[in-house]
């Protein structure tokens, strides 16, 4: 059995792929609902699942708790867990707005701090010191 660490170049990897996850988030909850209040026709066209959102957060959360949970390591104090924790748990708290912009707010509010837990994590590993 080995204990090997993974290459660190990974983990930026893994970090800088959930930021961009949680950014596409943010960008979808901002701009969708924008775009289809400007153009009526797109919304005709567009039909976005109702489950849509349930989806988005199956995908974040294992992904990125599997991310923060392995930069802990066991430590119970790890700020960038938390503030994860938070933001998953704003975006899960969004599934169960049912007016759009109030659920834009919420669910983008907790991808802003799910993608803030991830650069954190990102920069604690960049300067260890710190």
């Amino acid at each position: 059995m080995s204990s090997a660490k993974p290459h660190p170049g990974r983990r930026n990897l893994l970090d800088g792929l959930a930021i961009g996850v949680s950014l596409t988030c943010l960008v979808h909850c901002l701009a969708l609902p924008l775009l289809i209040a400007l153009l009526p026709a797109w919304s005709a066209w567009l039909d976005v699942p109702e489950a849509f959102h349930a989806w988005i957060i199956a995908f974040a959360a294992p992904f990125s708790l599997a991310i923060l949970l392995r930069a802990a390591r066991g430590r119970l104090w790890f700020p960038p867990l938390w503030l994860g924790l938070a933001g998953l748990g704003i975006m899960a708290l969004g599934l169960g707005v049912h007016h759009p912009a109030m659920e834009a707010a919420v669910t983008s509010a907790g991808a802003l701090i799910l993608a803030a837990a991830h650069i954190a994590n990102w920069r604690r590993r960049a300067h260890p010191g710190r």
